[in-house]
């Protein structure tokens, strides 16, 4: 029996498991191209931040699940996000700046969408309607305890110059040497004029106060001193807002003065030029802190704006690695189990957290881009987090979405693959994900590209998906669901496309349909590589049958991948030799449509037909095909090929014909003999399993030989004997430059696949070989 051997997964890792059919090959890579930056907050003038009116955020921070909300999630979100129709990885693209009209911003609040981000920063944001907007002509950073309002000073002078009832004379001689003469410089400077004078100020400032001691909340004139800084707000400079934003977040602000300024940050952050400002004002630690060290529950739109202003930096690759080198996927995981906590004890989602998760899990999808990352996923735990999160939110599609995001990823690599599959539930989670959504294109994808990696690493993996209840089901739904959305579309132009159309469209670019399809038959395929599964899934004739209608209504041409994978699951069902087999049933139709690849000038294509035929060829129907249809030729040039696994394709299958008895002289026919010992010679060393499998071939059509000569000719007799009598030799046959592994593999395969088949070949030919001519008849 010819074991299938499918092309390998892009991941070296993948495990071998030489007895049974081998995953078909890896889906290209998902894209990314990257589209602007989320939208989340309405925009608002630069001058001022937001009023002191409070605010309720379970008033206005939703998010609509309409077709236009989707679009607008499709279209604007952050930096990094994937789009559906483009699932390979590209470079990213330049962001563009969003419109601010009013109609546009009124939908915004609504949505909860974050802004895309700019070149510039003239806009803040605000979280309001129109109508609960005030007008206020002065800054509005208001001190964050209102008793620090009522400090009153001795002297009666505005510069501060006074000591307060508590303050030591040693603080009060520093404020006045140290700290105020800066103040003095600062109220002095021309706000229009002065930034640079401002900015150096600040910097002043902010080392006085830590050598001071006075940072934090040990400031005794910290009331006069945030009334001062927040006068500066209205300057415009986002280098100086910065330094502000250091300078009072270092102040230790809460409430309302804490929200105001991660609405700044945010503001500020959404510029990608801004970027290098966030480095070298050393503000990202203080950004940091404010994750660390707030409670969700009474600031949650500061952190949702603190969040939004993270996942803008992440999408740059000097700042996303400092911060992943201070801990932040740690803290983003911890501040994902503190709501996930928090909701389960109030028993309903609340409506805020699910936009600090649209933005935490959007900051998590940019770390996970980062190779260094990958332990720390793993030690924190992230990985069931975020299954509990998946479950937790299944009805947000946006949390869904940028979840799956995060697992695709990951789980291109066998550690990570290993920790998820070992994460409780998490394949009965992702088939109710599946469920919920199957005509969310961009979620089913990437969920269906994760159960592909996963079911392509072991067999334990496999197991478990297929153990979950309706997991076949699930995904042959699907397979319906998108094989009959790709017929549509494909008739909804009213005719088919010419063939000057289809070579105009790239056959390596799916359609966004087409992608879910291939995904959805790479899950399969993986699955039918376990014995057990396999020959289950084997007779399965719905899922065999959506197989062979994609080879029917797709050509290669059209899109190769999917016809490759469809091809490939086959080749892994028809391995398997049972009574009620789907694939038997139809082999006759199934070899019809593997002819038009045979004929295609698509090598993938000809390779997996190849594949299929080495396995149906071994009832005598398909053999007869074979011969009436001239495969055999086909399979017989293929051992031209350079390529090992072509030529042990066509090796599968000729092996299969020369069982016939009436078949053997085909082999004569297009140089097939001096083909296969060729190919002997060639890849004998180093691929003993094509080695057996050619002298099997050879021994098969030798079987009613009488003379070595007349069954191979004299020059081929030679070189065999030549070959065969070399490669017995375990000194001459193994390479000795292999390192220690491989070389005792090949001697395993030498020995057990090669030697038992190759010894009894070379007696025989030898046997009937001699030098001696044939005597002519005597003469009466």
């Amino acid at each position: 029996m010819k074991k299938p051997k499918l092309p390998a997964s892009p991941n070296n890792e993948d495990e071998i498991v030489p007895s049974f059919p081998k995953p078909p090959v890896d889906p290209v890579d998902i894209k990314r191209v990257s589209s602007a930056r989320a939208r989340l907050f309405k925009v608002a003038s630069q001058g001022t931040l937001l009023p002191d009116k409070a605010v309720n955020p379970e008033d206005f921070i939703k998010r609509l699940h309409s077709e236009s909300s989707v679009a607008a999630l499709h279209s604007g979100r952050g930096r990094g996000d994937a789009r559906l129709s483009d699932l390979n990885i590209q470079n990213q693209t330049k962001e563009h700046r969003p419109t601010s009209s009013s109609n546009v911003v009124g939908s915004e609040i609504e949505k909860g969408i974050l802004p895309k981000r700019s070149s510039s920063s003239s806009a803040l944001l605000n979280l309001r309607n129109e109508s609960e907007q005030t007008e206020r002509s002065g800054p509005t950073l208001c001190p964050s305890n209102g008793s620090e309002n009522k400090n009153k000073n001795r002297s009666g002078s505005g510069n501060g110059s006074r000591t307060s009832d508590d303050e030591t004379e040693e603080e009060a001689y520093y404020w006045n040497t140290e700290i105020l003469p800066i103040l003095n410089i600062i109220e002095k400077a021309d706000n229009d004029t002065d930034v640079d004078c401002l900015c150096k100020a600040c910097i002043r400032l902010y080392k006085s106060l830590e050598n001071g001691n006075m940072l934090g909340r040990n400031c005794k004139q910290r009331a006069i001193l945030l009334k001062i800084l927040y006068k500066l707000v209205d300057v415009g400079s986002d280098q100086l807002s910065l330094l502000l934003v250091k300078l009072i977040l270092a102040l230790r602000v809460t409430g309302k003065n804490l929200l105001n300024v991660c609405k700044l940050i945010f503001k500020i952050s959404r510029c990608e030029n801004n970027d290098v400002l966030f480095q070298t004002e050393n503000i990202l630690d203080s950004l940091l802190d404010v994750l660390k060290s707030e409670d969700m529950l009474s600031n949650s739109e500061a952190l949702l704006y603190c969040l939004g202003a993270i996942k803008f930096l992440s999408g740059n690759a000097n700042l996303i690695k400092y911060m992943l080198n201070e801990n932040l996927l740690e803290t983003l995981v911890q501040l994902m189990k503190h709501i996930s906590n928090t909701d389960k004890e109030s028993d309903s989602l609340l409506p805020i957290s699910g936009n600090l998760l649209v933005q935490l899990t959007a900051i998590l999808r940019n770390i996970a881009d980062l190779s260094q990352s990958r332990p720390r996923f793993l030690l924190s735990g992230a990985l069931s987090e975020l299954c509990v999160i998946l479950e937790q939110y299944i009805a947000d599609k946006d949390v869904c979405t940028n979840v799956a995001r995060i697992l695709s990823k990951l789980s291109s690599y066998n550690d990570c693959c290993t920790a998820l599959a070992d994460c409780p539930r998490c394949f009965s989670i992702f088939l109710a994900v599946l469920n919920k959504h199957q005509k969310k294109q961009d979620l089913v994808v990437r969920i269906v590209f994760t159960l592909g990696n996963l079911t392509a690493k072991n067999n334990h993996a496999r197991e478990q998906f297929y153990m979950e209840d309706g997991a076949i089901s699930t995904l042959l739904s699907l397979f319906q669901i998108y094989y009959e959305l790709d017929c549509c579309m494909k008739s909804a132009s009213g005719r088919s496309e010419s063939a000057e159309e289809v070579n105009s469209r790239h056959p390596k670019h799916p359609t966004d349909v087409e992608d879910v399809l291939i995904k959805l038959i790479r899950v399969l395929a993986n699955i039918s590589i376990h014995p057990s599964l396999g020959t289950v899934l084997s007779t399965n004739q719905n899922c065999v049958d959506l197989l062979i209608k994609v080879l029917e209504y797709k050509q290669i041409d059209e899109c190769e991948e999917l016809v490759i994978n469809a091809a490939a699951a086959i080749n892994n069902l028809s391995y398997y030799q049972t009574k009620h087999s789907a694939v038997r049933s139809r082999q006759l139709r199934i070899s019809e449509l593997l002819l038009r690849l045979l004929l295609s000038n698509n090598m993938e294509g000809i390779l997996e037909a190849a594949r299929v035929f080495g396995n149906l060829s071994q009832t005598k129907e398909i053999r007869d095909f074979v011969v009436a249809k001239n495969v055999y030729k086909f399979m017989i040039a293929l051992l031209d090929s350079k390529n090992p696994d072509v030529c042990f394709s066509a090796c599968g299958v000729l092996i299969n014909v020369t069982v016939d008895n009436n078949k053997r002289t085909i082999l004569r026919e297009e140089g097939g003999i001096k083909k296969l010992i060729d190919c002997l010679q060639d890849f004998g060393p180093s691929d003993w399993q094509l080695a057996s499998l050619v002298c099997k071939t050879l021994w098969n059509y030798s079987e009613k030989i009488t003379s070595a000569a007349l069954c191979f000719g004299n020059k081929e007799t030679e070189k065999l004997i030549e070959l065969l009598t070399t490669y017995l030799e375990e000194e001459l046959a193994l390479d000795n430059s292999l390192d220690k592994d491989l070389r005792a593999y090949h001697k395993v395969c030498w020995e057990s696949e090669f030697i038992p088949v190759a010894s009894q070949l070379l007696t025989r030919v030898q046997s009937h070989d001699t030098l001696l001519e044939p005597l002519s008849v005597p003469s009466q």
